[in-house]
């Protein structure tokens, strides 16, 4: 009974390891933001799903004097989920309310100098990826402690039907033997 539960282990661990592949992970990408014009990035999301954001800009010419920006979310109906301006970093949160594209657009406030090299780190988590695995993590080590512990439980519970079983068989089969050997006897 034991290599099976091994082998249910086994296909449960592979399933997840498949699962988790075909998951969204965390997307960081670099744009170059133009000093006139804007820059924009979009995805295609399913409805009612997590997205975080964080974004932060660095001048490459001139680390010490960090440009502003100003940044613009929409849904694909063109619902503003998040707007912000003069800032040199940033973050974004919301649940999709409607599958579809949605669109970041990043742009360069016009009050400032002429900035040539302005990049923006942008890191997009979507789904499984924004889920706040601290918490969780501790929540499933309490599960996997009371699962193993079920497990244990059924194992041990199949072991002794085996062996009750194993053992009324093995006195069931002296009793026959007993009586065979008593027939004997008497003929």
């Amino acid at each position: 009974m034991a290599p099976r539960l091994n082998s249910r282990a086994a296909v449960a661990v592979l399933l997840l390891a498949m699962v988790a592949s075909l998951l969204p992970a965390a997307r960081g990408i670099w744009l170059s933001i133009p000093s006139s014009g804007t820059k924009c990035v979009s995805e295609e999301i399913h409805s009612n799903v997590v997205v975080l954001a964080d974004y932060y800009v660095i001048n490459e010419e001139k680390p010490e004097h960090v440009p502003k920006v100003s940044s613009r979310v929409t849904s694909p109906y063109g619902t503003d989920l998040h707007h912000q301006e003069n800032a040199t970093h940033g973050q974004f949160a919301f649940t999709t309310s409607e599958a579809g594209n949605y669109m970041a657009c990043f742009w360069l406030d016009e009050h400032q100098e002429h900035v040539a090299n302005v990049s923006l780190g942008l890191e997009w988590k979507t789904g499984i990826a924004a889920k706040d695995w601290d918490s969780v993590a501790k929540k499933e080590k309490i599960e996997a402690s009371l699962l193993s512990i079920l497990y244990c439980c059924r194992f041990c519970c199949g072991d002794l039907v085996y062996l009750r079983v194993t053992l009324f068989l093995n006195y069931l089969f002296i009793d026959v033997f007993y009586l065979w050997c008593r027939v004997l006897s008497l003929t």
